[in-house]
């Protein structure tokens, strides 16, 4: 089934983005956004919480096929649960200073995880939740966003506009070095 849907590589215990073009029940063909290697063990996760567990079997510049260790069902795997919460957009976790400017207060942060629709960040000063912010990363153009969560010094904040993948995965490649 062809999708272009944007999940998570797990290897190496490290997440990475990527962008599933076609699965099937017994593998998927894959953009990495990351260096994979034929035979390389990992696991991909479309939803929150639900990684497949698989095999790199062919690499082509950053295309890759998979190979499931198990069967899925792809049309479970792909539906929707329309009484439950929207699924999240794969994360990837980021350690690095994010400014969240509130008004005309600009607080200090750590960036705990991000995704193409928001950010979870860990902030010793109190943000409001609901409240419309800016956020700068560095070397990202500041982006608008709103507060939408808090759990002690952490924040859920989502972006007002969903980050392109292209330019997410560039941004984590220059801040891992890859």
């Amino acid at each position: 089934m062809t999708l272009f849907r944007v999940g998570s590589v797990l290897l190496d215990g490290r997440r990475e983005l990527c962008l599933v073009k076609n699965i099937s029940a017994g593998g998927a063909l894959i953009r990495a956004y990351c260096r994979l290697q034929p035979d390389l063990e990992l696991r991909i996760e479309l939803k929150e919480q639900q990684p497949i567990a698989g095999r790199v079997n062919w690499v082509n510049g950053t295309d890759a096929g998979i190979t499931f260790d198990q069967h899925v069902d792809v049309v479970e795997l792909l539906k929707s649960n329309g009484d439950g919460p929207r699924p999240r957009m794969p994360r990837v976790e980021v350690r690095c200073t994010v400014f969240v400017r509130e008004g005309a207060t600009t607080n200090r942060a750590t960036l705990l995880n991000i995704s193409q629709g928001g950010m979870s960040i860990d902030s010793e000063n109190n943000l409001t939740v609901g409240a419309e912010a800016t956020i700068t990363l560095p070397g990202m153009a500041p982006q608008a966003a709103v507060v939408r969560w808090s759990e002690g010094s952490r924040y859920g904040i989502s972006f007002n506009s969903v980050l392109s993948l292209a330019g997410l995965t560039e941004w984590l490649q220059g801040r891992s070095g890859a």
